[in-house]
């Protein structure tokens, strides 16, 4: 890791603590209860967190990697980003979305964007726990698109079972930071 990148990680830490990290009483997206909560938008839908975020899951990708998405809305910004700073660093790369549901107009498409067949991917997460949802994203990319998963980036996993769950599956996880390195200590796998 460079001394930029290094840089980079510390500052983007610190913003997910000062921003990002609450404590309390929260349900999440698995339906496990947690004593914290990382509102991964407070540093995706900022400027100064989602270049720093981009870059440094730009840093992550495999060269075969051709697009870059995740299940609506917190990949969003995040792809968006990292497509648009690939080009300032003479990468191509094209992103999407995945939807909850299948739309009810137009293509009638769960999977949104300029994709092939066979289009080789990395899915991308704010905050990750069970790795359920992403799992459901890959699926939906897997039928429309026959999509070949080359890596899972997250800003941050919640070391609740996402990694194992996704290498059971035959899936790698990068995590730009577990919650160890916020400091907080990691809620019992329900």
């Amino acid at each position: 890791m460079n001394s930029q990148t290094e840089e980079h990680r510390a500052k983007l830490a610190q913003l997910i603590k000062a921003r990002a990290l609450r404590f309390g009483d929260f349900t999440l997206a698995s339906g496990q209860k947690s004593d914290y909560y990382i509102d991964g938008k407070q540093i995706s839908l900022s400027g100064e967190g989602l270049y720093l975020l981009a870059g440094l899951i730009l840093d992550t990708l495999a060269p075969e990697v051709e697009a870059v998405g995740g299940m609506a809305i917190g990949a969003d910004p995040i792809a968006g980003a990292v497509v648009a700073l690939a080009v300032g660093r003479g990468r191509k790369l094209d992103a999407f979305i995945v939807r909850k549901e299948h739309k009810e107009r137009g293509t009638r498409q769960q999977v949104e964007g300029p994709l092939g067949p066979g289009v080789k991917v990395a899915m991308l997460e704010d905050v990750i726990t069970t790795g359920g949802s992403t799992l459901r994203a890959i699926e939906a990319l897997q039928r429309e698109y026959d999509a070949e998963v080359v890596s899972v980036v997250a800003m941050v996993d919640r070391l609740q079972g996402a990694g194992e769950n996704l290498a059971a599956a035959g899936y790698q996880l990068t995590a730009l930071f577990d919650i160890t390195e916020l400091g907080v200590r990691p809620d019992s796998p329900a």
